[in-house]
């Protein structure tokens, strides 16, 4: 899966970034992960998938064509059935969108929920001394969008608000539009967060640099 922004793209987000921040007087960071788990279900549901369609076709060839049974056709009726099955499997490898078919909503908000929350933990997004940070994490795979807020910032921003949010950036992820999606976002903290001390310098605590990581 190719990275979802260029280097053009990550320059004009850090702008953005500051400027959010400067306006907010909290601090923004955004994150992409091209997969948040290897899910290793799927070439498991793509391989039963794949073998259940190419046997009953298998087995509705054999029947309209009368043949009679013989340990050729059993043999090439197995072969043809394994044969399908591994080009499931290989299809779920070469195009993301069949592989995101094996695995349910909720399983791909969780994971990627747990990744973003490992996330603000390993890069220690807490440290901030107003605990006003705030993780906008993307997962490509997934197509799915987590907002963490630290812990002086979710009295301010409420659930559904956030939810909003990440409503506006389906539109553009749906496309590809991974810039498009994160600038909605940076755009819309700006509208919810009102700052506690509007007047009062804001020290850049958290890099503006966007996050990439391969993930799982």
């Amino acid at each position: 899966m190719k990275p979802g922004l260029s280097e053009d793209d990550k320059i004009r987000l850090e702008e953005r970034i500051a400027k959010a921040e400067e306006l907010t007087k909290s601090q923004i960071v955004l994150a992409t992960v091209r997969r948040s788990d290897n899910y290793p279900e799927i070439p498991w549901k793509a391989f039963a998938l794949g073998a259940s369609i190419t046997g009953l076709i298998v087995f509705t060839t054999d029947l309209l064509l009368l043949k009679w049974i013989e340990a050729t056709t059993v043999l090439l009726s197995v072969v043809a059935t394994l044969a399908g099955a591994a080009v499931s499997i290989v299809l779920t490898v070469l195009f993301p969108g069949f592989a995101r078919l094996f695995i349910t909503r909720g399983r791909a908000e969780s994971e990627t929920r747990q990744y973003a929350e490992s996330l603000f933990m390993s890069r220690e997004l807490f440290s901030t001394a107003g605990r006003d940070g705030v993780l906008i994490l993307i997962s490509l795979f997934e197509r799915k969008v987590i907002i963490l807020p630290d812990i002086n910032l979710r009295d301010r921003v409420n659930h559904d608000e956030l939810r909003n949010i990440i409503n506006l950036m389906k539109e553009p992820l749906a496309r590809n539009e991974v810039r498009q999606a994160m600038e909605i976002a940076l755009d819309e903290l700006i509208r919810i967060i009102v700052p506690l001390s509007p007047g009062e310098k804001q020290d850049d605590e958290l890099s503006n640099r966007i996050i990439e990581e391969k993930g799982s």
